[in-house]
């Protein structure tokens, strides 16, 4: 229950900083505890500040820091200045461009380079580069210009950015009705056994770490997600896998994978830091100690991007090359793979 003295908020020059809706799986827990899940970086204190505030909404009404939060509650923090992510600044970032024209920009994004600006991240995103190479982006329903799609920040690879409103809607409607085609290539820990395969099952986060994602393969928690995959090299402990997306859905390779068994290598949100395959020899772990220090992020990077363009009505696709540090990585374990065979 809300207790009776909080109220109902009428202040209309509060901005919304979050919003989160629990969902119908949610257990009773604090909202602090709650709100810490969500926010990446948030601590206890902050949160609590917030509260006391008057600064934390449940279903519109200011609640207190031990307000039980249920399933399909509105969770809300509101705060007197607009997000930082809301006041966008162009900066000269460079951009590897693959293709531009008048509709349409095709960007290779480098590993550690946000997407757009967010909590923590309020400048040297993609799209504080992309305003200052383009005047007036249109903007998406986030208020995030130019975007119809995006990849993780230690994700690298190819994105389309939209450059008008006709663009913006119409890649839209094809990431939405899945006519776009998107590979591409994991490096995942453990030997795959098929060659090819599909891992189907509903996305959605976690209910123990809300800065993950997990599969529920049965019920209606969650959205439909589909990976197919193919095995391109089994490097001993590690395999390189082809992933095309039927979906696209937040973490959707990182999460299926892990659901498998497979998690991604060096994927430190999902486990993937951990050695979790091989030998206990101590020599192996300084080699996965350096495969790790060659590639500091998850071994994952967005190959072959491939849609129909708005104007032209013709299908164009984009491939680029595995960057340096997942090149690295996987040549030691082709390196460790070879040796390995000559001794056993």
């Amino acid at each position: 229950m809300i207790e009776n003295e909080n109220l109902e908020i009428e202040n209309d020059d509060l901005y919304e900083h979050y919003r989160f809706v629990a969902s119908v799986g949610q257990v009773p827990l604090r909202v602090d505890k709650f709100l810490m899940n969500f926010i990446e970086n948030a601590t206890r204190n902050k949160v609590q500040q917030a509260a006391k505030a008057g600064n934390i909404l449940v279903n519109d009404v200011v609640v207190k820091q031990n307000y039980k939060v249920k399933p399909h509650d509105v969770v809300r923090v509101v705060l007197s200045h607009p997000p930082h992510e809301n006041l966008l600044v162009a900066e000269n970032i460079s951009l590897d461009i693959v293709y531009e024209d008048e509709t349409v920009i095709v960007v290779n994004k480098p590993a550690g380079m946000v997407v757009h600006p967010g909590h923590g991240n309020y400048s040297g995103t993609l799209v504080n580069g992309l305003i200052h190479h383009i005047e007036n982006l249109p903007t998406n329903s986030n208020e995030r210009p130019g975007l119809v799609h995006r990849i993780d920040k230690d994700t690298s690879g190819l994105l389309v950015i939209a450059k008008t409103e006709f663009a913006m809607a119409n890649l839209s409607k094809q990431f939405f009705d899945r006519t776009t085609e998107r590979f591409y290539y994991a490096i995942v820990w453990g030997t795959i056994d098929e060659d090819e395969g599909t891992i189907e099952g509903n996305i959605g986060r976690s209910f123990k770490n809300r800065l993950q994602m997990d599969v529920f393969p049965e019920g209606d928690f969650g959205k439909p997600a589909i990976t197919h995959y193919k095995v391109l090299e089994r490097l001993t402990y590690v395999t390189l896998v082809q992933c095309k997306l039927e979906t696209g859905r937040t973490h959707q390779i990182r999460a299926h994978f892990k659901h498998i068994g497979h998690t991604l290598f060096n994927d430190e949100r999902y486990g993937g830091n951990e050695i979790l395959k091989g030998t206990t020899f101590t020599k192996y772990k300084q080699f996965v100690q350096n495969c790790f220090n060659v590639l500091p992020r998850q071994a994952l990077h967005a190959k072959t991007l491939g849609f129909t363009h708005p104007i032209t009505g013709k299908f164009l696709q984009f491939d680029s090359e595995i960057p340096e540090d997942m090149t690295a990585c996987l040549e030691k374990w082709r390196t460790y793979a070879e040796h390995s065979k000559y001794e056993e």
